[in-house]
Order: C-alpha cells, then structure tokens, then sequence
C-alpha cells in the first residue's frame, strides 16, 4: 500500500479521538443520546481544526446500527462504510469546485428520495461559501424543510460570506483554534503509535509554527520526520518549519539589553539571508518576550511557556528585564506588525522597531537616584509638594481647588495630541487614481453595508463617509479621532467590513482611516501641488471635467440615504427637503 501522511492515517473517527473542541463534542453527543438532532448544522473555524472529521464522526453516529449512541461504534457495516467512503448515503460535496447552481440543483432534486440502507441521508458541503448566490438560492427552501430522513452539515472557514438566510437556518458551531498543549499531546499519541523516537522541544516548535491547525502540524511533522531520518532534532525541526533557534532569541535579546544595536541588526541580517521572514520573525519575538514576562510574574507556570524551554539561561535573562521594558517592546511589535501588512518592505520595518526598541527610556530609577542626577528635578519635587499642601488647606477652608484656567491648560493640551498616525502617503496614492465611478458605488451601497454590520462595527462609523476612491482602495474620514483610532487597531472591523462591501460592489477596496481636520490639509496640499481646482471653482465651470472629491472632502453626488430610499421606492416617490 502507497504511504499515507500523517494527518490522513491517524484522522480521528470518534469524538473521544478529537483534540480539543470540547464544547461541540458535548452538545453533539447529548443531541446523539437524546435524539435531539436537527435537520442542518454549521461547522466554522480556521483550516485543520476538525470541521470534516466532526461531520463524519457525526454522520457515523448518527447511522450507527447500535444507535442513539454518544460514539459510532466502528464496527457494524454502516460505521465502516462510511469511513471507507463507500457510504451511498452519506455525500460529501465540494463546494469550492462545485460551485455552480446546476450541481445544487442535482442534489437537491435527489434528496426527496430515501436513503438506501441508512437511518439519514446526510450531505456535507464543504467549502459552503464557495457556493454561488444562485447556489444559495438553490439551497435555501430545502434548508429549511427538507425530508425528515435528510441531515445537512455545512463545513466553511468563513462563514462571514454566507448568507444570513442560511446562517440562521442552522445549528452553527464555531471550533476553535487547538492549544499548543492538545497539538503536542496529540503529536505523541501519533509517534508513540508509530515507534517513531521524539524530542518534545521539536514538537513544540511544530506547534508553534502549526498557529492552531492539527492537519499543519501533522504535515509538518510528516516533514521534520522524513527529513531527519533516524532521530528527529531541534535543528532539523527549525530549519523545516522556517522558525529560529531559541540561541538566536537570546543572542538578539541579549544584544538589545547591551543597547548594541549593531549587533542585533547583524543577527537580523543573517536570519533574514537565511531565508527567515521578516513577519514571522515579528511574531515570534511577541511571542518570546511574552514567555520572558510570563517567568518573570509567574515562575511556577513554566508549563504555559509557548516559544522557550524553561532553562536556566532562559531565567538569567529574564532577571535582565523590567517588566515596563518588555510591555514597552512588545507594544511596539505589536504595532511594526499591524504596519507591515501594508508594505512590502517589511525587513525594513523590523530594523526600525529594533532601533525603536533600544532608544526606548531606560526603565524608572529610584528616587534617590534621580535627587544624585537632577538637582533640579529634585527642586521641582519639592515645588509640587508645597503646592499640595496648600490646595489640600484651601479645600480645608472651603476655597477653589485650583484656577480654572490651571486646569483647563492641560486638558487643552492633551485634547490637541492624536495618537493615530495617518497614512498620508497611502490618501495621496487614492487621490492620484481615484474615480468618480468607484466612490458612487461605495457611496451607493454604504447604507447597505452598514445595515449588514454588527452594532459595534457600525456606532463607530456613524460619523464617517467615504470620501475619495481609486479602484482598489478609498478613504474614510471620521469626525473624531478617537474613533479613527479605534478602526483603525480594529483588525476584525476593517476585514469584515471590506468583505461586505466587496458583495455588493464587486470589489476588493482597502479601507484607508483617516481624521477630519488630517483629511481637509491632505486634500488643500494635495490639490494645491497637482494644480488641481477647488470644489467651487469646479462647480462654476460646467464644461470643465469634474473631479471625484470636493473641497469639503465629500463626493460629487448624492447622498447615501438618498441613493438608497430612491432605490426602494424609485425616484418619482422620494422628494428631498433641505433643512
């Protein structure tokens, strides 16, 4: 027989064989016991987390021959054949490459007939939001009331673009990404089975490198063992999964607390020349930092360690660091690797957070310390302590606490600082290559999308509008900056709502977040340097071209609501009044 990889031999075929996802594994064999399941089901979660072997292990209990039972024994024909794949009453369906209405269509007009030797006909759709919206259609009334012998199971890894009409036909269970912990335990179940000898700091880092899909660390594991032969080791792992050496960690580590910059960019170099990404690097540096601020404040949960093995060295270095210092140099890894997802020159992004990181303020000195240092910081001191006492005595008295302009200062000043840093570069590419074409489709369909959002995606947009678009991207302007900030760290926002504006526009526009008062200055320098007219000069020459933003920032069309209610009533029933 031809050799099988790992993650199809030892694919799971009950529920106590899975790794993790307790939660659905309960509910699922409750409903098996009590005979309390239901026609369709939705199974959503990233790739290699158990959607497809759940769907089977369900379909075998449910067509079990000793059934109701909570596990398919795996013995009685129906159970065997099924895990055969010769089941005819079990059909899995690809939808990724059967996506069309017409292969829907012939499944549906077969499902009215009865399964030939089983309890259920049971159709697992794979891939499901591959599916067209004619396919949906297709689908949608069988969903509903489909023939009490047929059982639907919808397996997708992302179900944000499935309609909301088959969403809520289902039992929708979402699985999780595995821990570390469950991957490795299930690592040493698969090379105890196969009398093949481990090192488990080799399956950790097979762990780490698998983000949470049991099939990728199984084939990465099928890897590491191929390539080293007799005896896996920690070097073959590393140079199979693209990870680096827990030396390495320490080396740039070290070189960072030295304040040797030369020598941490040299390191990065040569791991960037061995082939190491740049993003991954990033990720792994969060990820070891975090392990060094977890020994520093919890030295007992060693065992919670992700990246680095616990040793002594790795508790000397720890011993090096200030707990401000590491939140201090996570944060801004943190913020280098939301950044790089908009660059391609990510390598150089990396060198800056490392110069970022060792110009960072030393950690906080004493304050005897700091009197030796600072005479006048020391004065200053005792300024702000006589201060005190004579505001806590008019308190006493029954006077003002303070002038109102002494504290209205600061609140002024700290009002006028904005954290966000807005992209200008990136408004300008938009302005250069946008299109009056593609701000009125967005336009048109805003109120749509924003009725389609979660409530907390949409309050943060109540005060924004697109104002300018080129065919792949556009800007957003929003009235405060608190909740330009808070879109713009939203990564979950900003990818759910591109997507759902990609439904109804067709296509794939990146959301570009910018302020008000940052977007009127972008917009005067930018028509100042391209010779460009403003808004009211535009409007007074008709015959002149018209461009795809005004001097106010907003498009040269109709508003959005209005766009939308001509749309649902037609035009010769809406009448516009100005306020």
């Amino acid at each position: 027989m031809a050799y099988q990889a790992f993650y199809r031999v030892y694919r799971p075929q009950s529920f106590s064989e899975m790794s993790g996802q307790s939660h659905i594994k309960q509910t699922l064999q409750n409903a098996l016991l009590y005979n309390k399941t239901t026609h369709a089901y939705l199974f959503s979660g990233p790739r290699g987390t158990g959607k497809t072997s759940t769907a089977k292990i369900f379909a075998k209990a449910l067509n079990c021959e000793q059934a109701p039972v909570a596990e398919p024994c795996n013995e009685c024909a129906s159970c065997r054949s099924i895990t055969e794949g010769s089941n005819t009453d079990v059909i899995e369906f690809d939808a990724a490459s059967n996506s069309r209405v017409e292969e829907m269509r012939e499944i549906i007009e077969k499902v009215r007939f009865s399964p030939a030797n089983s309890r259920f006909k049971i159709y697992i759709i794979d891939e499901v939001h591959m599916l067209s919206n004619s396919a949906f259609n297709a689908l949608l009334k069988t969903l509903e009331e489909p023939p009490e012998h047929v059982v639907f199971i919808l397996a997708t890894t992302e179900p944000h673009k499935l309609p909301l009409t088959i969403i809520s036909r289902c039992q929708r269970f979402d699985f999780k990404r595995l821990t570390q912990a469950d991957i490795v335990d299930r690592m040493v179940e698969v090379l105890t089975d196969a009398e093949i000898p481990y090192n488990e700091q080799v399956l950790k880092v097979i762990a780490q490198a698998a983000a949470g899909g049991m099939r990728d660390a199984l084939s990465l594991l099928d890897q590491v063992v191929s390539f080293s032969g007799d005896e896996m080791t920690l070097e073959d792992a590393l140079l199979v999964t693209g990870s680096i050496s827990q030396d390495m960690f320490y080396d740039i580590a070290e070189a960072l607390v030295a304040k040797d910059i030369g020598q941490a960019l040299t390191l990065l170099e040569q791991l960037v020349r061995d082939g190491k990404d740049p993003v991954r690097l990033v990720e792994d540096f969060i990820t070891f930092f975090r392990d060094l601020l977890l020994i520093q404040t919890a030295p007992d949960l060693h065992d919670m360690l992700e990246l680095a093995s616990h040793e002594s060295r790795f508790e000397e270095l720890a011993k090096q660091f200030n707990p401000a210092t590491l939140y201090e140099w996570i944060d801004v890894l943190t913020k280098t690797q939301q950044e790089m997802r908009f660059s391609n020159h990510t390598k150089i992004y990396m060198e800056t957070a490392l110069l970022k990181m060792v110009q960072a303020d030393a950690p906080a000195l004493t304050s005897a310390s700091q009197a030796s240092a600072s005479p006048e910081l020391e004065a200053k001191v005792n300024q702000l302590e006589q201060l005190v006492i004579q505001l806590q005595q008019q308190l006493k008295n029954g006077a003002a606490a303070a002038p109102a302009g002494a504290a209205a200062e600061p609140k002024r000043r700290q009002r006028s600082q904005s954290s966000y840093k807005t992209p200008v570069g990136r408004i300008e590419d938009v302005l250069r290559n946008a299109t009056k074409p593609d701000i009125q489709a967005i336009k048109t369909n805003w109120a749509t999308v924003m009725a389609q959002l979660q409530k907390s995606h949409s309050a943060l947009l109540n005060e924004a509008e697109p104002v300018a678009a080129s065919p792949d991207a556009f800007v957003l302007k929003f009235k405060y900056d608190i909740h330009c900030q808070m879109a713009a760290d939203n990564q979950t926002f900003s990818v759910a709502f591109s997507q759902l504006l990609e439904q109804y526009t067709g296509k794939a526009y990146t959301p570009i977040f910018v302020p008000d008062e940052s977007w009127l200055k972008i917009r005067e320098d930018f028509i100042k340097s391209n010779g460009l007219k403003s808004g009211a000069e535009e409007r007074q020459a008709e015959s002149e071209e018209e461009h795809p933003f005004s001097a106010e920032g907003e498009a040269a069309e109709e508003d959005p609501f209005i766009a939308e209610a001509e749309r649902l009533f037609g035009k010769d029933f809406v009448e516009v009044q100005e306020d």
